[in-house]
């Protein structure tokens, strides 16, 4: 069966002229106006457009954002040691990688007024099935595979131990986590997207479910950026029984030896879960994120 929002829920036929040529720098500035409205900006091509949503919300996620999530403010992660911007505004983010295809619908709201936010950016970067990261193969690899070089220990920077600053139930607002960018040292950018949210605060992506590397539960990384500014980093999870099924399907099921899970993940809240349900050949997440839009601590 077809699946007619795969890669249109950034629907090419409802965006700007030039959103091919328009990179996340440029998208952040044109959204940056008053309250999150969007401005006019000049692409690479010289074209002047004015960015408009890039999702319209599908009837089928009425009922999934029911209860998937509060007005609390959602807990700020670390962005972990994979984060850089991947200049790639799409929704479909798969390129060529293999795995059960996930549908993600994120809402993003208000924190204080519970209102819909509009006009935000919305990024998403995940492992593949392999647990190996865009931009920093060489580096994922160690963090994760059957027989991975080295030994197999957690790559630099992963997150072990104590939950760093920031971490779920830490007191940082800063929305940008706890490390510093990652300057990528290869030109792979799979599995890394941005999207700008419609006036129900919603954007989709068109994945795979994510890998899983050592030391770390099975998790997406997501940032919003709004009026400019990184005003959230989270994580996004699942229930571990969807997990282990997807886990013994291929390709996932060439990569043994996980050792470890949600129960015993550092990060992992279960405020990060995501409402799933099945769809068609894959699956379809939805979540709310509820953040500090004015960066005000509440």
């Amino acid at each position: 069966m077809g699946h007619d929002h795969e890669g249109q829920r950034v629907s090419r036929r409802r965006l700007f002229a030039g959103i091919s040529s328009l990179g996340l720098g440029s998208l952040l500035a044109a959204c940056s106006g008053a309250e999150g409205t969007a401005t006019t900006v000049t692409t690479s091509t010289g074209a002047s457009v004015t960015p408009t949503a890039t999702a319209t919300t599908a009837k089928d996620l009425t009922s999934l954002f029911d209860g998937a999530g509060t007005c609390k403010l959602t807990s700020t992660t670390t962005q972990g040691p994979y984060y850089f911007d991947a200049d790639k505004v799409r929704s479909d983010i798969r390129e060529d990688k293999q795995g059960v295809r996930l549908r993600v619908a994120i809402k993003v709201q208000d924190s204080e007024t519970c209102k819909p936010l509009g006009n935000a950016v919305v990024e998403i970067w995940h492992c593949d099935a392999a647990g190996l990261y865009s931009g920093a193969e060489a580096a994922s690899t160690g963090g994760g595979g059957g027989n991975p070089p080295g030994g197999g220990n957690p790559p630099s920077g992963a997150p072990t131990g104590t939950p760093p600053s920031g971490g779920p139930g830490g007191q940082s607002n800063s929305g940008g986590g706890d490390m510093a960018d990652l300057t990528p040292t290869d030109d792979k950018r799979y599995l890394r997207g941005a999207q700008v949210t419609n006036g129900d605060g919603i954007v989709e992506f068109t994945t795979i479910w994510p890998g899983w590397y050592r030391g770390r539960t099975i998790h997406i990384h997501a940032m919003v950026h709004f009026s400019n500014q990184r005003v959230l980093t989270t994580q996004m999870m699942f229930d571990e029984k969807l997990n282990s099924a997807v886990m013994a399907k291929s390709p996932y099921s060439e990569h043994t030896g996980r050792d470890t899970f949600n129960d015993n993940d550092n990060i992992y809240d279960d405020s990060m879960l995501m409402k799933i349900t099945q769809e068609d050949d894959g699956y379809l997440g939805a979540i709310v994120f509820s953040a500090d839009s004015d960066k005000d601590g509440a």
